[in-house]
């Protein structure tokens, strides 16, 4: 059976992680390999990876997501490879309904969930209170439903799940846009030049919490890294992401 390398970059978000890991391990019933990459952290993400006998990846500093995830691929073993946020939370029937629409059609390249809380097409309302209202909504909301896939233009970064034959075809993730923002943007551009489709999960509901680790880092620098970005896409396809974003040119606020 195919095995999912799941990919988390971190920094100094211990108690996401262990939020993250833990309803993974409770909510995954396939096969697969979780990989820690850490930017840095003095939080005790070192010891905790130790102690929980996961795939480890330590940097000295914080060099971002791009970085982060490419290290994680290059680690990966897995034929589908995952990257996730670590401060998104699954829940029930997560990844098989995100493995069926993957494999749903040779032409699908990346697919993704929905949430409440991120830009674009992939934002959906729902309403819960806390992690137990989470789950309880969680279990009606992903109900495999084939119907509720959606094909699209650009998949959001936060949970990117694709298979390893994209990665072998049009390389990693692309490390000028460190220490982050575009870059999921630049893959989804490259994997639909490639004749590859994106599909969004409408039947998978995670929890995102929402930019933990850049807002931490940046916490004045955020709207120029979003414009610089912005622009470094601009120059490499000459095209507009923000074309992309539907239903509205919101900025990328992952």
């Amino acid at each position: 059976m195919s095995v999912t390398s799941i990919i988390i970059p971190t920094f100094d978000g211990l108690p996401l992680l262990i939020s993250c890991v833990e309803s993974i391990r409770l909510y995954t019933d396939l096969p697969y390999e979780i990989i820690v990459v850490d930017n840095g952290s003095s939080d005790g993400t070192l010891e905790y990876c130790l102690n929980e006998k996961i795939l480890f990846i330590s940097l000295p500093n914080n060099t971002g997501f791009p970085i982060a995830c490419n290290l994680g691929m290059s680690a990966a073993s897995g034929d589908q490879i995952l990257l996730l946020n670590n401060d998104v939370i699954v829940s029930q029937g997560w990844l098989n309904n995100m493995l069926n629409a993957l494999y749903s059609e040779e032409e699908i390249g990346i697919v993704g969930p929905v949430t409440r809380n991120m830009s674009g097409i992939q934002k959906v309302a729902c309403d819960y209170e806390d992690m137990q209202q989470f789950h309880q909504l969680a279990s009606q909301w992903n109900i495999p439903d084939c119907s509720k896939w959606q094909v699209v233009e650009r998949i959001v970064g936060l949970c990117f799940l694709f298979r390893r034959e994209l990665m072998d075809r049009i390389g990693m993730l692309d490390e000028r846009f460190s220490p982050g923002h575009f870059e999921d943007d630049d893959y989804c551009f490259r994997a639909r030049s490639h004749g590859y489709k994106l599909l969004i999960c409408g039947d998978v509901l995670v929890h995102h919490e929402g930019s933990a680790s850049f807002k931490k880092r940046y916490p004045e620098g955020w709207h120029d890294l979003i414009i610089r970005n912005h622009q470094l896409f601009i120059d490499k396809w000459q095209v507009d992401p923000y074309d992309f974003l539907l239903p509205n040119k919101e900025e990328d606020g992952t």
